[in-house]
């Protein structure tokens, strides 16, 4: 576990199955693996409440931008928990807020504004809870929360999509409102939701992406554009006017069996799409659909990606050259897209952690969801039957040991003044740099190979930092005054 160079509260206690434990060998523990570690793992027991017999769903994030610390939102079946994860060895599970209208297996989360917003499916009138994270703030033990709003002009919704530039959510997949078309939800003031519309033309909506456009097709630039994942094609409209909403095209592809979900890579140039009953419908290995996005109003399928199991694929996400994918009995998998533009090898695996060691069978079973978007290189796994994981890649978080590339550096507090001091003694350390949980370097130290020597750091403010050694290995540091 972790040193910290404060001891800034008691942690409770939780029960973790699992804590960090290596890639090594292909396995971490029972879990087979390539490049990614586990730090910890929560079971459902923890998380959800004992009502009916409890599953895991959907999984979002929240950085709090005072304090810096990340949280996990998981979805639960009758339940969403929250989780302190800013120590991934030490998670601190906070507690839960419970569903409105019973148990169901689809309950979603986004955040916009320091506030969550939960939609759960096929659960009568649950409506859209709204709850404000900033409550978390000094939670170190387990609360019963409830929601700050609840809006009630829809009952059941499959899925929440926000585009944060506009604060506007799009409720989709409200079959029992307007038949699961986008309903438009203004939530600039996160607390008093209010309508703006819907759009009812296209039918129903499993999922969407809703981005302010930035990519190549000129004619479009600076709209609000919609993409939906709706059943059995992809369509992609302009929603920038609520009142007066236009389809712009829409997408087929050969071998449809479900069109589940989809994500733009970060220039909007491609779609990366997952369709989520292909691999047992027509017996085929995992497939990713990646269409070039080039012209909106004339799309075109430009390469197809077929992974190594027959696992079904779900929920899938890109942070820049990578594409994070929930690969249900598979597990996450981890792709690199940096090729994209190719047409016959556009992804490469690079790596993957597997919740679900019995099987890679194609059954709905195993990961839901991943939310790989912290700072810090955090990744949260929510696996349906067994509960949270939480995940790095291998080589990004140090050890308990004073032991980095054979030198050893220590953090612990100046007792007089309570800056924290590095003790750096002589070996192979070439570079120590002090980097913010947003990535930024606030400190750096070179040319110090076979030195012994002890470095205050003073004037850093309170908040977590990462400390990089030889742009590598990397330890934690807690400062709290």
């Amino acid at each position: 576990m972790f040193k910290k160079v404060f001891l800034i509260s008691f942690l409770l206690s939780i029960t973790v199955i699992h804590s960090q434990t290596t890639c090594s060998n292909g396995m971490a523990g029972e879990y087979p693996c390539s490049n990614y570690d586990l730090m910890a793992f929560i079971p459902i027991s923890t998380l959800a409440n004992s009502n009916g017999s409890p599953s895991s769903s959907d999984i979002w994030g929240w950085t709090d931008p005072t304090t810096n610390k990340e949280y996990a939102i998981a979805g639960m079946s009758n339940s969403t928990a929250f989780i302190d994860i800013t120590d991934p060895v030490n998670p601190i599970f906070l507690g839960r807020l419970d569903s409105n209208a019973g148990n169901n297996s689809w309950r979603d989360i986004k955040v916009y504004n320091n506030h969550a917003f939960i939609v759960a499916d096929i659960v009568g009138e649950h409506g859209m809870q709204v709850f404000d994270l900033t409550k978390l703030r000094g939670v170190t033990s387990e609360q019963s929360f409830t929601a700050d709003a609840i809006y009630t002009g829809v009952g059941s919704c499959h899925n929440i999509v926000i585009n944060e530039d506009k604060g506007v959510a799009y409720l989709v997949g409200c079959r029992s409102t307007n038949g699961g078309g986008p309903i438009f939800i203004d939530i600039s003031t996160p607390t008093t939701p209010t309508s703006m519309g819907d759009y009812r033309t296209d039918g129903y909506s499993h999922d969407a992406q809703v981005i302010t456009y930035n990519g190549p097709d000129t004619e479009h630039q600076g709209k609000e554009i919609y993409i939906g994942s709706n059943e059995d094609e992809i369509v992609v409209l302009d929603v920038t006017d609520k009142s007066n909403v236009t389809r712009i095209s829409n997408i087929n592809y050969p071998q449809i069996g479900y069109t589940h979900q989809g994500w733009f890579t970060e220039d909007h140039r491609y779609f990366i799409l997952g369709d989520e009953t292909d691999e047992r419908n027509y017996g085929m290995n995992t497939r990713t659909l990646i269409f070039d996005l080039q012209d909106l109003d004339n799309p075109s399928l430009s390469s197809t990606y077929l992974g190594e199991t027959r696992a079904i694929d779900h929920n899938g996400y890109t942070k820049g050259n990578e594409y994070f994918l929930s690969s249900y009995t598979a597990g996450m998998r981890v792709l690199d897209i940096s090729n994209i533009s190719s047409s016959s090898n556009s992804m490469t695996e690079i790596g993957y952690f597997d919740t679900h060691p019995e099987h890679d069978n194609t059954s709905f079973r195993g990961v839901w969801s991943v939310y790989p978007y912290f700072p810090s290189g955090n990744i949260v796994i929510n696996d349906i039957n067994r509960g949270m994981f939480i995940v790095r890649k291998s080589g990004t978080l140090g050890s308990d040991t004073n032991e980095i590339n054979k030198a050893s550096l220590k953090i612990y507090p100046n007792p007089t003044n309570i800056n924290p001091t590095i003790s750096v003694s002589k070996g192979t350390i070439e570079t120590i740099e002090v980097i913010s949980i947003l990535g930024k370097r606030v400190r750096s130290f070179e040319n110090i190979k076979n030195q012994n020597f002890e470095i205050n750091i003073n004037g850093l403010s309170t908040g977590i930092y990462l400390i990089r050694v030889n742009d590598n290995s990397v330890k934690k540091l807690i400062v709290n005054k």
